[in-house]
């Protein structure tokens, strides 16, 4: 965030008390509020699903009712940021409220084993003067927090991670720019009767240690459904580290939860450049969801900005892994200077323990604007959440430019999905593969894998590309009469897998 170099507005200076502007500069603690333990918000998620559901109120409408540039005219001076002037190795940053947060958070900081309240300050922001004035009661407080930490040079606080909204959060490798989300839960995504958001209510941030690069954020999680605490031990680098552990207690029978829950942007790329007039080859947050099943199998499944929502779902016993990609990673393969897409992270997801039987599932949804966020992934198990009862599991998420290189060794990767119709009818599908060791130099040796659920294939044939140094396999697919094809393929090798499976869902 820039830092002060405008004035405050005359009009929220007059909301504000004038008690406001003599307290010390910085993010405020209130009295502590009791003794805090691991099980602190584990035993208050518990009592809370024992209760009605009840929402939280909202802040003044002042602030609800404003605008989009509005909200843009008010930021946190990082000179108060939490930590600031110590030798704590983390600064967090606070967001206000209103716009698309109506709800304020609860924020607290744990030091010694006490927890004590951020206080809610309009002291801590700026303003320009085209802020419009805003009432300033007991409901307010901040939308959110932000992660600071020296990434690259000593003295210089770069920020790696944000959790603002719902129970959406965000994180950047360093050097990256931000991307796609995740989310604490997923409830009834893509459900004829609407999807149901919970929100963190409330974070419990544990001060660091001198010289640490790792910090724990506890939140707590509430719904119509259930109620949830998370704890979250996040390390920041080049592959930033997120641990996860968390308990869902339900209020009700749950049916279709999401658990690890990714949401990203895919507009278009080189299987569909033919449906957008853009200057640019492509436009996405991420380009696959890639996948390492419980049999082994590494799975990758390019994206698709559909024209009806589809919902897949790929059955499994025992995840090992699972996540959305951004796998092009040169500006010309995006040539946008303001999005700079080919700097956004990937996530890979790990699973702390056996996760049994259920499916990783895959929401793609019509869009024609980069703005909106179209594509959801998650792993819904396959047993209900039974009223009254809890479930608890921890995963692991990382998010670097190639995350999974850093947690497991795959087989040759896909880098690329493009497909055109030709002339006297059907579809050329070509699919890139990355150079690698393990390919032979002799690609007469690679034994191709085409199969489609519906219409015909070719066999394919494999040719090196000489841009990227891999193998391309290329194949022709005649529909006939079908309107939807799924389409499976492999590179093997001596009749064991080079390369991950490809599939693909091909609608007319």
């Amino acid at each position: 965030m820039i830092r002060r170099d405008v004035l405050k507005s005359l009009a929220s200076l007059a909301l504000v008390p004038a008690a406001a502007w003599a307290k010390e500069s910085g993010l405020q603690l209130g009295d502590e509020t009791g003794g805090f333990n691991s099980d602190t918000v584990i035993r208050r998620a518990k009592e809370m699903a024992t209760q009605p559901f009840a929402p939280r109120p909202l802040i003044p409408q002042s602030w609800r009712d404003l605008t989009y540039d509005q909200y843009r005219k008010i930021w946190f001076d990082s000179r108060n940021a939490l930590w600031e002037g110590s030798d704590v190795p983390q600064r967090v940053d606070v967001f206000p409220p209103g716009l698309y947060f109506p709800q304020p958070v609860a924020l607290y900081v744990v030091d010694n084993g006490a927890a004590r309240p951020i206080a809610f300050d309009m002291a801590v922001f700026d303003t320009t003067d085209k802020f419009p004035d805003v009432k300033i009661d007991g409901t307010l407080g901040y939308s959110g927090l932000r992660l600071r930490a020296e990434l690259e040079k000593k003295g210089i606080f770069q920020e790696y991670a944000v959790f603002q909204g719902a129970s959406y959060f965000r994180g950047i490798g360093t050097g990256e720019i931000y991307g796609l989300s995740a989310r604490g839960l997923a409830l009834k995504t893509g459900d004829p009767m609407g999807e149901e958001f919970p929100d963190f209510t409330a974070f419990w941030l544990e001060t660091p240690q001198p010289g640490s690069d790792t910090i724990i954020l506890h939140a707590l999680l509430d719904s119509p459904s259930c109620s949830g605490a998370y704890r979250f031990e996040i390390t920041h680098g080049s592959v930033l580290e997120m641990k996860v552990a968390a308990t869902l207690f339900a209020r009700v029978d749950i049916s279709h939860v999401g658990i690890a829950p990714l949401t990203s942007m895919f507009l278009f790329d080189d299987t569909m450049r033919d449906r957008f007039s853009d200057f640019r080859p492509a436009v996405h947050d991420s380009d696959g969801l890639l996948m390492h099943n419980g049999a082994g199998e590494v799975i990758w499944r390019p994206l698709a900005n559909p024209k009806t929502l589809q919902i897949s779902a790929f059955s499994d016993m025992g995840p090992r892994g699972f996540g959305l990609c951004q796998r092009k990673r040169r500006f010309s393969d995006f040539n946008d200077l303001e999005a700079l897409y080919h700097d956004r992270p990937a996530v890979w997801i790990t699973p702390g323990e056996d996760w049994g039987r259920g499916a990783v599932t895959l929401v793609e949804i019509p869009t024609d604007l980069e703005i909106y966020d179209n594509i959801v992934s998650y792993w819904r198990p396959s047993d209900l959440i039974l009223a009254g009862s809890e479930h608890s599991m921890t995963y692991t998420l990382h998010w670097g430019a190639d995350p999974v290189a850093a947690t497991a060794d795959v087989p040759v990767k896909v880098l690329n999905t493009a497909m055109g119709g030709r002339p006297e009818g059907g579809q050329i599908i070509a699919i890139d593969f990355a150079a690698s060791d393990r390919v032979p130099q002799d690609l007469s040796t690679i034994e191709t894998l085409v199969r489609s659920s519906t219409g015909t294939v070719t066999p394919g044939i494999v040719q090196r590309n000489p841009e990227t140094g891999g193998p391309r396999l290329a194949f022709t697919f005649m529909p006939e009469d079908a309107t939807l094809a799924e389409f499976r393929a492999q590179l093997r090798l001596g009749g064991e897998p080079l390369s991950e499976v490809w599939l693909y869902r091909w609608t007319a």
